[in-house]
């Protein structure tokens, strides 16, 4: 992959649902003036994860990093989990882009239930992952170049709208900047605010991506960095830019995950329905083929490592660990519980348990730069030996540490996502006494023993 595929990959998986779609939840939630701010504030915090993770990969590009930092930096137990944990994210994710296209498409066609949709879905991102990485990589550029200019052609119309110079429906006037502050700038209390920020570190999960193209990047030493510095931003632009408008066109009360508010805002504008349709769809498939793309990989170097059976790295004639795909696929069949559940609360179900699972992620991925740093200095070497190197060491890591393990905390104080805290956690749990149970066996001679790692 050259430097266009891995940036163009990384904004694919960032600029999904939790842009187009849950951001409503978030507007409704922390109102209009805490929405902004909340996502300021997962900007910033997903730039120093990335920082982090870039001194690492530069150092060690392997496919599937995260597991291999954290079993090296960490424990082989943690190494393990993060890999499972991020796994989990993307297949989990995979059930909610899903979801949510099932719930876009239903606006369209109110008849058709929502799981068709869906199950459309699995099997188009399926067949395109069974493809070689390269035509992987160019369909991705161009989907995600379609989200990027959909997102610029929004932020200028909608701000052409705010002052009036487009007119919008239910106002005879300019809106300006009146719906950001008419409740108070904080209707629903800071707490709401605090409360909403996995869902959106959740928006801003698949920047790491980055990192698990690390081992398939054309001269990682060049192209990882470039990517990295480039993420600021256009999360800035794209999330911050796209949350004003968001904000200043629909009352926060409004709002929610029932419709898209990308969708509401453009036909407020009068913006034809079936273009509307067409971005949010190219949108999802794009996070969902990144998603795939990335969870797949995690599973091969899995096995690649002997941690799982080795099963899952047979490829077939183009390259593409085809049992990997379909196994990582498992989370996006979870999206056709919508023709059982209200598809709203299964969307929001599912973004909690992604969004918990990345965060715990970056957690690792900051304890792991950390670690590396140390280790790398008590070696005997200096800082200007590092390709590259994470700026203002140990603040921007240990921030990323706490500013994730304080999203982390805070979703007990929603009832609407305190569900993840019941999967995630004993998902963890369940991970690291598989680990220990399995050294365990291995020792009494119950189980073979694993074979000698490969990067």
């Amino acid at each position: 992959m050259e430097a266009r595929h891995i940036q163009m990959i990384s904004l694919g998986g960032v600029i999904g649902t939790g842009l187009f779609l849950s951001s409503g939840y978030t507007i409704n939630q922390a109102g209009p003036v805490g929405t902004i701010i909340a996502y300021a504030v997962g900007a910033v915090l997903v730039y120093a994860v990335m920082l982090c993770l870039g001194e690492l990969s530069v150092a060690m590009p392997y496919t599937g990093s995260f597991h291999v930092y954290a079993r090296e930096l960490i424990g082989p137990a943690t190494g393990l989990t993060v890999a499972l944990l991020y796994w989990l994210t993307w297949t989990i994710a995979l059930g909610s882009e899903f979801t949510a296209a099932g719930i876009i498409m239903k606006e369209w066609f109110p008849h058709v239930p929502t799981w068709y949709w869906s199950l459309a879905l699995i099997i188009l991102i399926l067949l395109s992952n069974i493809f070689t990485v390269r035509i992987f990589a160019e369909s991705e550029f161009w989907f995600a170049a379609v989200k990027v200019l959909a997102i610029v052609a929004f932020i200028v119309l909608g701000a052409l709208a705010i002052v009036g110079l487009i007119p919008v429906q239910g106002y005879t006037h300019a809106p300006g900047l009146t719906n950001l502050t008419k409740d108070g700038l904080f209707p629903t209390g800071i707490g709401g605010v605090l409360t909403t920020m996995l869902t959106v570190n959740f928006a801003f999960s698949g920047t790491e991506l980055i990192g698990i193209t690390a081992g398939e990047a054309k001269d990682p030493e060049k192209t990882l960095p470039k990517a990295i510095h480039t993420t600021l931003w256009r999360l800035v632009l794209f999330f911050i830019g796209s949350m004003v408008v968001m904000a200043a066109l629909i009352p926060y009360k409004q709002a929610g995950v029932t419709q898209s508010p990308f969708v509401h805002v453009f036909q407020m504008m009068g913006i034809p329905y079936a273009a509307e349709m067409i971005v949010v769809l190219t949108a999802i498939i794009s996070a969902a083929n990144s998603g795939l793309y990335a969870s797949t990989r995690m599973l091969w170097s899995l096995g690649n490592e002997g941690t799982i059976p080795r099963i899952f790295t047979a490829t077939n004639a183009h390259g593409t660990p085809v049992l990997a795909v379909i196994f990582s696929m498992l989370g996006g069949i979870l999206s056709l519980l919508s023709s059982v559940y209200v598809a709203g609360t299964i969307y929001l179900v599912l973004v909690s348990i992604s969004g918990l699972a990345v965060v715990i992620v970056w957690m690792a991925i900051a304890i792991c730069q950390l670690n590396y740093r140390r280790r790398f200095l008590a070696a005997g070497h200096s800082v200007d030996e590092l390709k590259y190197r994470t700026p203002w060491y140990p603040v921007v890591p240990w921030f990323a540490f706490l500013a994730s393990l304080a999203s982390c905390l805070l979703i007990w104080f929603d009832p609407s996502q305190r569900v993840a805290l019941y999967w995630t956690v004993p998902f963890v749990a369940l991970c690291y006494g598989g680990y220990y149970l399995a050294r365990f066996l291995k020792r009494r001679g119950a189980l073979p023993a694993s074979p000698q790692n490969r990067h």
